[in-house]
């Protein structure tokens, strides 16, 4: 009788083990993929933000903008990217610029953009204005976020859902001062173009990236943005427990999705516009990379992603 129940024990043990075993870890249930490919990499969007802050000062028609360009461009020449050049009227006079397009192919008929801006501010350019989180942290989530898209197209050709095409804007900041026709000289070019060209209407939503990479995250509800895709992006963030860095506050902002939103797109900004005590960190030298973390860019990420998903279900 021993012997029996000692075996029927160590049955008992190798079933419950391969039960753990089997189930899912919390982690491979939490994080999203518009497809069956990995987690998204918040280190890996920091390390993208570190070496291209290193650049320097990156203003329109400095040595460190035409750096940036070059950095985006070898990192994306084997994608399929469009270089969208332009000539910007200024308050310096025409200032040439470069919008990046890089398109990953979906199985359905139809487009999320996701953006952000790439450049500093021109008339910040004696102050040593770097914009980690300013434009770097949002370019080094974008070029993670290729690297997410780059790995499906690889495994199964075309994402999932609808295409996804990331795009990196010149000109967001103002040359002068800010206004509607000193400001988002790129968004406002592109907006302009596709809608000309038919490309307006293949987008299902467009989604800005803006200052997001703060460590102290707190992501503001835009007041302008689409309702539907504010929800879409709450739903997204509380699936992981991350709702109290999302939208605990409206705020009414001027940024790159309005030239989009103004066209009839469906548009949102994911900005966090409160960067430092009393935003003191804002559009001065104190915009540095010990202000960035990766643990904001992961959650951005997830909820980007998460975001994906859920559009292509709608």
């Amino acid at each position: 009788m021993s012997a029996f129940l000692s075996s029927m024990k160590v049955i008992l043990i190798c079933m419950l083990a391969g039960t753990l075993f089997s189930l899912p870890s919390a982690a491979s249930a939490q994080h999203p993929s518009t497809g069956s490919g990995p987690a998204f990499n918040g280190d890996k969007a920091l390390n993208y933000t570190r070496d291209f802050v290193a650049i320097g000062p990156r203003w329109p028609t400095s040595p460190g903008h035409a750096k940036a360009e070059a950095f985006l461009r070898a990192h994306l020449e084997h994608d399929q990217l469009e270089e969208d050049t332009f000539i910007a009227n200024t308050p310096i006079g025409p200032v040439n610029m470069r919008n990046f397009i890089v398109r990953f192919p979906g199985k359905k008929d139809g487009v999320i953009v996701i953006g952000t801006h790439y450049e500093t501010n021109y008339y910040l350019k004696n102050i040593n204005f770097v914009g980690a989180n300013d434009g770097g942290s949002t370019t080094g989530l974008l070029l993670a976020l290729a690297d997410h898209f780059r790995e499906e197209v690889a495994r199964t050709k075309q994402l999932e859902g609808y295409s996804v095409w990331l795009v990196f804007f010149d000109g967001e900041e103002a040359i002068q001062s800010w206004s509607q026709s000193d400001s988002t000289y790129g968004s406002r070019h592109l907006a302009a173009k596709w809608g000309r060209d038919g490309t307006l209407q293949r987008i299902k939503a467009f989604i800005l990236a803006d200052m997001i990479g703060d460590k102290d995250l707190d992501i503001q509800r835009e007041t302008s943005s689409t309702s539907w895709l504010v929800a879409v992006v709450r739903q997204a963030a509380h699936k992981f427990g991350y709702d109290k860095y999302f939208f605990q506050r409206d705020e009414a902002v001027e940024d790159d999705h309005l030239a989009f939103l103004n066209r009839g797109v469906p548009a949102i900004d994911v900005i966090d516009l409160d960067y430092g005590p009393n935003n003191s960190y804002h559009h001065t030298a104190q915009d540095t990379m010990d202000k960035v973390s990766a643990h904001s860019l992961t959650i951005d990420g997830d909820v980007f992603l998460e975001t994906i998903r859920l559009i292509d279900q709608r």
